[in-house]
């Protein structure tokens, strides 16, 4: 194969392998059999093995790279990374829904529900489309530079996709998420730990926390990590819908993965319902 049909094949490989990875881990809804993904991923290999100078940063080949890092280097958060405040009763629930009524001026507030999930936050920034930076909160000002290994988690894009409607994402955005490690994935290293004879997890939340600041991104890419993204920090170059749900929405579409549990609710009553609910599963 000459380099021509070469970089039109992978060109050809790397969007649909992009696609498949949107439909697994963002829709979890996959579309052919890991034996197939596996092949075209080969394939990508296998050519860029060929042509070195094909290769791109954004290539899916190349998740996980490099020398172990001698140590993180800060970074100072453009806006704040604010930690959540908790709530433990429906009355303080009520008064934070009348501080929203009071501040807002205004007589009816829907809500975005959806679970808290206990891993790391994290701050994924996107240049052109592509991932520039992902860092940590840290102390909600100076988080640390966590990239190579982020880019070593399959649900988080390296580049974004163009929406159905063919709308493209912000020239740059940072959006906001948090890592964690699931419950069937956190046994199932614990198993193998066992099985092998070396160090378990003590809990899902510390796996998430201490995986992610491995200085080798080896280790981290073994690691059954996932991700779900909850806001945004930064837009430049384009608006974003006025809805928090919208923007959501519009995230998912351009590959960033969202938590399928959340609800558009009304109200207290719509809070404490989900609640109660999500509870009782």
């Amino acid at each position: 194969m000459d380099k021509s049909k070469a970089e039109r094949r992978i060109g050809w490989l790397r969007t649909e392998i992009e696609q498949h990875d949107y439909r697994y881990y963002v829709l979890d809804e996959p579309t052919i059999p890991d034996a197939e993904y596996d092949r075209l991923l080969r394939e990508l290999g296998s050519l860029e093995a060929t042509f070195p100078d094909l290769v791109t940063p954004e290539s899916p080949t190349q998740r996980v790279g490099g020398e172990p890092l001698e140590g993180f280097t800060e970074v100072r958060h453009r806006t704040p990374m604010l930690s959540l405040a908790n709530a433990f009763s429906a009355e303080e629930i009520e008064q934070f829904h009348e501080r929203v009524i009071r501040l807002l001026e205004v007589e009816h507030v829907d809500y975005v529900a959806e679970p808290k999930l206990d891993g790391v936050a994290i701050a994924l920034r996107y240049r052109d489309g592509r991932l520039q930076r992902a860092a940590t909160r840290g102390d909600g000002f100076t988080g640390e530079d966590v990239t190579s290994n982020a880019r070593t988690i399959a649900a988080i894009p390296l580049r974004l996709k163009d929406n159905d409607a063919g709308q493209k994402w912000p020239a740059r955005m940072e959006v906001r998420g948090e890592i964690y490690m699931p419950l069937a994935g956190f046994e199932a290293y614990n198993e193998r730990a066992r099985r092998e004879g070396f160090k378990e997890f003590v809990n899902p939340r510390n796996a998430a926390a201490g995986s992610l600041r491995q200085l080798d991104p080896k280790l981290t890419a073994e690691r059954p990590l996932d991700i779900y993204i909850y806001s945004v920090g930064i837009v430049e170059g384009r608006e974003l819908p006025d809805s928090h749900n919208e923007v959501l929405d519009q995230l998912q579409e351009w590959g960033l993965k969202t938590c399928p549990e959340r609800s558009v609710v009304e109200g207290i009553d719509g809070c404490l319902g989900y609640y109660t609910g999500l509870a009782a599963r």
